[in-house]
């Protein structure tokens, strides 16, 4: 473990013995080799059936045409701006689709087009004369079920699908049939849904968890997901189940093989998880105050597309809003003590671009996905004791929440970065612990020089 020091201004730094953060300048990234679209990364497949045979003209599909899809569907991908099908689907897609339905374990680095790939597969199992529900989706927030059902419509634009929301508020008490052939929601309402009988799931084909993960962490919503799924038809009529998301830790990887069993497998390598067109930076604060003021500097001194800044708590997400409002700059702030209208209402602003800073908790680190946002600010780092559920005095950093947040920016191959407020020897000792288990360089920006955090802050955005 490296050691750190505070020195002369109030700043901690690691000594002359002990590890630096700021790889050297032949170790720097180079922005030219990080199109995550041409990425060489390499991920293991696993089948459940060994004798699938990986040699198949389809295993390893390049363009959409060459799985049998309907033309409605194929309408829909290219309406989409989609051309031929990214890493991850190109590897899933002919598993997803393939007959009799496997259960399919999918890990993905973030914005590299999970959500495309298994919204596909719920629109390539539906039988459209039928009107009752035969895809579930369930997601960890309405910010996200809402995202999802967006690409579920657009890519079935040409098809008959019918949808409808399980989620908090959108849909009255009363309701006690739904014909929809796609429904996607919250564990919560959808559990009720399905208990109340309200959903008749004889026709069900397809089960998908996104950001699985976290949908199965029993710090989570383990719980509530294990309910639903307990509902759902067993033996020859089950659905198909998918589980997607960027990260997998090993201790919900063992539950999620009992949960989609005999499943395909897509997994990444620990190195792999975050992408490298995130350049990824440190900012060395005096104090907590401190924090404030470098991030009031920051947008003083860039133009930023959008950007998103996390913080530990509510009340410190609404504080720093509040006081960058007063300051004259746009932003808004989004957690989960806010009502459904106004979370909607926000969060659809800033999709619009009205906003350009949008201050959060973890509610929305995880799929959210905004093209134009190029900067994710982590001014407090996520730590184990925040997750769902978790009220213990564990401070380590919560290492896969922070490879979803970043990954809010750097979406589809675009370049984006990342920046850690550190403010003491204990989140010092937290960011590097992120560094070595993403193994991806994080790399200092002094803030006791404007103009040197300037040049170097301009520079990583070009």
């Amino acid at each position: 473990m490296a050691t750190v020091q505070k020195d002369d201004e109030g700043f901690y730094t690691p000594t002359a013995e002990g590890s630096t953060s700021t790889p050297a300048k032949d170790e720097q990234p180079d922005a030219s080799k990080t199109d995550l679209i041409n990425s060489t990364f390499e991920v293991s497949v696993t089948l459940a059936d060994q004798q699938g045979d990986p040699n198949s003209p389809l295993y390893s599909v390049k363009s959409f045409e060459e799985l049998g899809l309907l033309e409605e569907l194929l309408k829909g991908i290219y309406a989409m701006g989609f051309s031929k099908p990214s890493k991850i689907q190109e590897r899933a897609l002919p598993l997803l689709l393939s007959n009799p339905p496997t259960n399919m374990i999918g890990q993905s680095q973030s914005g590299t087009g999970k959500t495309a790939a298994f919204v596909l597969t719920m629109l390539s199992r539906i039988d459209y004369t039928k009107n009752k529900p035969q895809a579930l989706c369930l997601a960890p927030s309405r910010e996200l079920a809402r995202q999802i059902m967006s690409v579920v419509i657009a890519m079935g634009k040409f098809t008959q699908v019918q949808t409808e929301y399980a989620i908090k508020e959108n849909l009255p008490r009363s309701v006690t049939h739904i014909t929809a052939h796609v429904l996607v929601g919250t564990p919560g309402t959808m559990y009720d849904l399905l208990r109340r009988k309200v959903i008749d799931t004889s026709e069900l084909k397809v089960f998908v968890l996104d950001e699985a993960d976290n949908m199965l962490d029993q710090d989570g919503l383990g719980d509530q997901t294990l309910r639903v799924k307990n509902l759902l038809p067993r033996g020859l009529n089950a659905p198909q189940i998918i589980l997607f998301s960027a990260t997998f830790p090993a201790h919900v990887r063992a539950f999620a093989n009992k949960f989609a069993p005999d499943a395909n497998k897509i997994e990444l390598q620990n190195n792999e998880l975050s992408v490298d067109s995130i350049r990824q930076f440190y900012m060395d604060c005096k104090n907590e105050d401190h924090k404030y003021d470098i991030l009031v500097t920051l947008y003083t001194l860039l133009t930023i597309g959008q950007s998103i800044i996390f913080c530990q708590h509510r009340h410190t997400a609404d504080r720093i809003s509040q006081r960058m409002t007063a300051e004259g700059h746009k932003v808004s702030s989004l957690h989960g003590a806010k009502d459904a209208t106004e979370r909607d209402r926000i969060i659809d602003n800033f999709r619009l671009g009205k906003e350009k800073v949008l201050i959060t908790t973890n509610v929305i680190a995880r799929g959210i996905d905004i093209m134009q946002v190029n900067m994710v600010v982590n001014y407090d780092l996520p730590l184990m004791n925040e997750r769902g559920g978790n009220k213990s005095e564990d401070t380590r950093p919560d290492i896969e929440t922070y490879i979803h947040r970043i990954g809010r920016t750097g979406r589809f191959g675009r370049k984006g970065i990342s920046i850690n407020f550190v403010h003491d020897r204990k989140t010092w000792l937290q960011m590097e612990e992120i560094e070595k288990a993403t193994g991806k360089s994080i790399m200092r920006i002094e803030t006791n020089d404007l103009d040197m955090m300037e040049e170097k802050m301009k520079k990583a955005l070009k």
